[in-house]
């Protein structure tokens, strides 16, 4: 049997980066993932309606696309890509400069959405897409000096070549708030969602997905062939999606999703099927909203066929838009991130000596009280969604605030325990007195 975390596991503490990179970004989406919820709790009487344009409503969903979902992706695959390639980074000073654009930058860019500010707009996005395309040329190049990495190095490359193409619709949706050059601005706003949602953070997930759940089930991996058909299914739909979405062809996008829809139970499926013959009896709550994500995701492709063909009425598109990102993308990354913070944690803070085990890093409480008010979150914010309720949207906003917080106190006692000091070595006459 082949086992997943054979491929990564040996010699990859050589091939850690500065801990200050990868938690870097880790830290930013702990950060971001509270703002979120307070945006959501601040914007929650518009939320229930929002048919998109400027207003704290996009400002929360580009919170959580850039700040949440994208920080941790970044911060993962600038670290994990490395391990699994096994070549390293060009250099480290373009990850760095990537931080100190994006973040900076998606703040920025949210406050200029939430404002109607254009200049803050325009700022704001071009320095977020100047760190995730330095970050895409560092993936990029890591990649072409691997080649044998398979189905997840495909991955990777539909993935960054959804980057481009979000960055373009991106900085054009920016611009033409101001400018108006745009002829068809909505069209382009539904391309740059779905190229956000299911190309760049959607393809990536899938991918780290055949890495990182057999790795931490102690499982076989998926065979590449299988992974790479889905991969196949998944970018047809994709691009079905993103030319019936800019034609403004509901029947394609309806297609699409269908199409996505196989791909998604296919990539379940194989997972499943690993996970039955794993060594690693107990999985933990990680597992649980890796689990709810993936049932998210199918849920979000049929919600997304059927808004499409306008048949979910006039907030088919914001419950199709708040499933696809709270429910699969949020809930999986935040399974996926409590598994990688404790790993990489306990890695780096050997300090030359014995690793902590992942568990001396884990605040069970936090992670159960979290888990529980995520869900209670999203089952409000939809139900408030679909029948027009912004207190429901409030209620929701401020339970998922609550799980947040006890999410990143989690994630506090990791980076206590990876950047402090190591003790100072017992003096030897001292300890020679203490015997």
């Amino acid at each position: 049997m082949r086992l997943a975390a054979a491929t990564i596991l040996p010699g990859a503490k050589g091939r850690l980066l500065p801990p200050s990179i990868p938690f870097a970004f880790f830290t930013a989406a702990l950060v971001f993932h509270v703002l979120l919820w307070v945006v959501v709790i601040y914007a929650a009487s518009d939320i229930a309606s929002f048919r998109g344009g400027l207003g704290h409503p996009l400002g929360a969903l580009h919170v959580l696309t850039l700040g949440v979902l994208a920080s941790t992706a970044m911060g993962a695959a600038l670290q994990l890509l490395p391990v699994a390639t096994r070549q390293p980074l060009a250099a480290l000073w373009p990850a760095r400069a990537a931080f100190w654009f994006f973040v900076p930058g998606t703040m920025l860019l949210v406050h200029g959405m939430g404002e109607g500010n254009s200049v803050a707009l325009a700022v704001g996005g071009i320095a977020a897409a100047s760190g995730l395309g330095l970050f895409a040329i560092l993936v990029a190049d890591n990649l072409r000096r691997a080649p044998e990495l398979g189905a997840v190095g495909l991955h990777a490359w539909v993935a960054l070549g959804a980057v481009a193409m979000l960055l373009a619709a991106g900085l054009a949706l920016a611009f033409d708030f101001s400018a108006g050059f745009l002829s068809g601005h909505a069209a382009v706003a539904l391309a740059h969602g779905l190229l956000g949602l299911y190309g760049f953070m959607g393809t990536l997930a899938l991918g780290f997905s055949y890495i990182l759940v057999p790795m931490f089930a102690l499982a076989e991996a998926v065979p590449n062939r299988w992974s790479e058909g889905t991969l196949a299914l998944w970018t047809a739909a994709l691009v079905l999606a993103v030319v019936g979405a800019l034609a403004a062809f509901e029947p394609l996008v309806a297609a699409a999703a269908i199409l996505g829809l196989a791909a998604a139970l296919a990539h379940i499926g194989a997972l499943a099927r690993v996970l039955k013959g794993r060594m690693r009896r107990h999985l933990g709550l990680s597992f649980i909203l890796l689990r709810v994500g993936w049932g998210a995701l199918v849920v979000s492709l049929i919600l997304g066929g059927l808004a499409a063909l306008g048949w979910l009425g006039p907030r088919g598109s914001a419950l199709f838009g708040f499933v696809a990102a709270f429910g699969w993308l949020l809930t999986f990354l935040l399974g996926v991130l409590q598994r990688i913070l404790s790993f990489l944690g306990s890695m780096h803070a050997a300090k030359g000596g014995r690793p902590p085990l992942v568990s001396e890093l884990t605040r069970e409480w936090a992670l159960a009280l979290h888990a529980a008010c995520h869900g209670t979150a999203l089952a409000a914010i939809f139900a408030g969604i679909a029948a027009d309720l912004p207190a429901a949207v409030r209620f929701g906003g401020v339970v998922g605030l609550c799980g947040a917080i006890a999410f990143a106190w989690f994630g506090a006692v990791v980076l206590h325990h990876v950047f402090r000091r190591p003790a100072a070595p017992v003096p030897r006459i001292a300890a020679l007195r203490e015997h």
